[in-house]
């Protein structure tokens, strides 16, 4: 193998590993965004649950407030009857007190009913505060695991880049330039090997003297379909398939 593709299968396994990292690193950021928005969705839940319970609750003194209401009229017309002398207008009064025991015994139903769906709610707030709470612990536990992966890849990124200047000036710069042209529109996969006559790029068959010249280790041969460097060893089948 000429050594200059020796030091571009060295190059581009470095950009692999780059493109590995980054592409784990850009991962981390709607990762931690998802478990966040987890923890927001318990916070929702439970707040929910709580701001049915003040609901419940302020309906309920609503209600007190409406017995005692009912409970104050009651006592003004019964001293109303009292003191009135008219038959008629006592008999209106009793019509009157009739309509607020009534009221009454609605609103105190309607409280009952109430009463009911507190304690139903209540559990609904005891089981949304155990969930949040074992949420937060999980949710902690996993975004400092991410935390911990984003420092390890940051510093493995930091390190691959470290001596990449090194690696790219073992290339003479004319193949260097082309490997990164190439780099840009193929990724990963710029300098590739032979199989069964075919490139290890795009998998077409190649011009026998293409595969010749690769095969005799004299200069940098391409593929005439893709453009790709390509490369032979020793270990690579060059029998077609066809």
């Amino acid at each position: 193998m000429l050594p200059v593709i020796e030091n571009l299968l060295v190059l581009q396994d470095r950009d692999r590993k780059v493109m590995r990292v980054e592409a784990e690193l850009a991962n981390i950021g709607p990762e931690r965004t998802s478990f966040e928005n987890r923890a927001k969705q318990a916070q929702a839940r439970l707040d929910l649950a709580k701001n049915k319970v003040k609901q419940i609750e302020s309906d309920r003194k609503k209600l007190e407030l409406d017995v005692e209401g009912k409970k104050g009229q009651i006592e003004k017309y019964s001293l109303q009857q009292f003191q009135t002398k008219k038959n008629e207008e006592y008999k209106a009064l009793s019509h009157e007190i009739d309509n607020c025991k009534k009221v009454i015994s609605e609103l105190e139903d309607q409280q009952l009913e109430l009463m009911e769906q507190a304690d139903a709610v209540a559990k609904q707030v005891a089981s949304a505060t155990a969930a949040f709470s074992d949420a937060q612990k999980q949710i902690a536990s996993q975004l400092a695991t991410i935390d911990d992966r984003e420092k390890r890849l940051t510093k493995e990124l930091a390190d691959l880049r470290a001596d990449y200047v090194n690696l790219e000036a073992a290339v003479d710069e004319s193949v260097r330039d082309r490997y990164r042209r190439l780099r840009k529109q193929k990724g990963g996969s710029t300098v590739v090997g032979i199989e069964h006559s075919t490139c290890g790029g795009c998998h077409m068959k190649l011009p026998i003297q293409i595969v010749l010249q690769c095969q005799g280790e004299q200069e940098i041969v391409t593929c005439t379909n893709c453009g790709r460097i390509l490369y032979y060893t020793r270990q690579m089948d060059l029998a077609s398939t066809d």
